[in-house]
């Protein structure tokens, strides 16, 4: 016996009106959630070119500028996206950009002479 969330076709092909619905909004869901991955990705790169920091650091100071300035990751990332292409940073993205690259910075320097 098999059981699933997702109620089976009628035996002529189709679906109900909700399921439809209900399809379309996961799937747009999920395309929602690739290319904000996606962009999140982009922005890691940037800071690891830019600062060179680590990748699982450059997401932790997306992650802080996020949580400190409460403005969505993806948000974030577009920001330093459009920085990296000339635009300006809005001030308080900027300034805790900057204090969380040092912190990862002090730490990653701080772990790369501890394995020395």
């Amino acid at each position: 016996m098999t059981t699933s969330r997702v109620p089976r076709p009628s035996p002529d092909g189709t679906r109900d009106d909700a399921t439809n619905a209900r399809l379309e909004q996961e799937n747009a869901q999920l395309r929602h959630a690739v290319n904000s991955h996606a962009t999140v990705d982009q922005a890691i790169g940037v800071l690891t070119a830019i600062h060179q920091l680590a990748p699982a650091a450059g997401f932790e100071v997306l992650r802080e500028v996020s949580q400190r300035t409460n403005i969505k990751l993806h948000t974030v990332a577009e920001t330093v996206i459009a920085w990296a292409l000339g635009k300006t940073l809005p001030e308080p993205v900027g300034r805790e950009l900057d204090a969380a690259v040092h912190r990862r910075s002090r730490q990653q320097e701080t772990s790369d002479g501890e394995a020395s």
